[in-house]
């Protein structure tokens, strides 16, 4: 039996705002892709999504920036100096975790805006409006709270207008709302709806939801577990921490790669070493060098040797320099460099 659904605003803007619901829109998506489900979409749903879905994305989006300043401050000025680089170092993961969680969101939105334009909105009719209006004269829930609850009231008219329509045959229907204050019972079990609406539900093909999860897996109950393991099952993003490493060390290694260069081209005598004075004193030209910036040169190059092992310093072939300087560019720009920043 085909399941047509009403699915309430706010259930797919909670979808939309927590990436980790997004195994649930797979899950609705297989649904309706082998036929088992069909959605229900009133046009007023279609607007409230789109009023509504840039205030999500910008919610999940913000990093908590200010917040972890503050804190970075507070642990830079009064933390022990025993725990203050971990506690640091968490902080800036934590950020970094929260930025890429919140631009998942993005695509979590643009997957039910696909779902809820492949089917044609569900106009509010003449006679749905003069029923919501008979409901709220009466104060029949959703208008029972003395709330203006006219884009609710809308969607119950219209989910009835489905519900009692001549052609129902090997069908059922679905109304799923996270809004228990407005929709369901004010005293007793919250699944079951409002006895203002129970004539909408009062038969095996009518049913009432405020948990699609329930509804999913009560329609095929390994469907979602399925997601859920493969949601899980994505290599997730690498630590703040791990990034910078890496970015670091493909920094050490190609810098000590031109510090080699470099050396050749003195040893053969097309680049001078010469002393701090003249080199100051006379125009600085490419093919020279001051004699204490060499020193440090020397000092960083035994450095790197002792850190990275002269094992892991090279020689490379024209194709593995390039894949060093590209892994270098995309670290730093995903740190928020510019494109082919390979500056040492």
């Amino acid at each position: 039996m085909t399941l047509r659904m009403l699915v309430d605003t706010c259930v797919w803007l909670d979808l939309a705002k927590d990436y980790r619901q997004q195994p649930v829109i797979s899950a609705l998506e297989d649904l309706i892709d082998i036929g088992e489900a069909q959605l229900l979409v009133p046009e007023i749903v279609l607007k409230e999504f789109e009023r509504n879905k840039d205030r999500v994305a910008a919610d999940a989006k913000r990093s908590l920036k200010s917040h972890f300043s503050l804190v970075r401050d507070a642990v830079e000025r009064f933390g022990n100096e025993k725990d203050k680089e971990a506690t640091l170092k968490a902080l800036n993961e934590a950020d970094h975790a929260a930025v890429l969680k919140g631009e998942a969101v993005n695509a979590s939105i643009e997957r039910i805006e696909a779902l809820l334009t492949a089917v044609p909105a569900l106009p509010t009719t003449d006679s749905v409006k003069a029923r919501v209006t008979d409901r709220a004269i009466a104060q029949k829930a959703p208008y029972h709270r003395s709330k203006n609850n006219v884009g609710d009231a809308i969607i119950v008219e219209i989910y009835a207008d489905q519900v009692t329509a001549d052609d129902r045959s090997g069908i059922a229907f679905a109304f799923v709302t996270h809004n228990k204050r407005d929709f369901s019972q004010p005293v007793g079990d919250e699944r079951r709806p409002h006895a203002d609406l129970l004539p909408l539900f009062d038969s095996p093909t009518s049913t009432y939801w405020v948990s699609l999860v329930d509804l999913i897996k009560e329609r095929d109950a390994n469907l979602l577990a399925n997601h859920n393991l493969e949601f899980y099952g994505f290599p997730q993003p690498r630590p703040f921490s791990e990034i910078l490493e890496a970015e670091k060390l493909l920094f050490m290694k190609i810098w000590y790669n031109r510090h080699l260069n470099l050396r050749i081209k003195i040893e053969r005598g097309e680049h001078q070493i010469v002393p701090e004075k003249d080199y100051i004193e006379r125009p600085r030209r490419p093919d020279q060098t001051a004699d204490c910036v060499w020193d440090l040169a020397l000092d960083a190059a035994k450095s790197t040797e002792e850190t990275v092992g002269l094992e892991n310093l090279g020689p490379w072939d024209d194709f593995e320099w390039g894949m060093l300087n590209g892994k270098l560019s995309a670290l730093r720009w995903a740190l928020g460099d510019e494109w082919d920043n390979l500056d040492t």
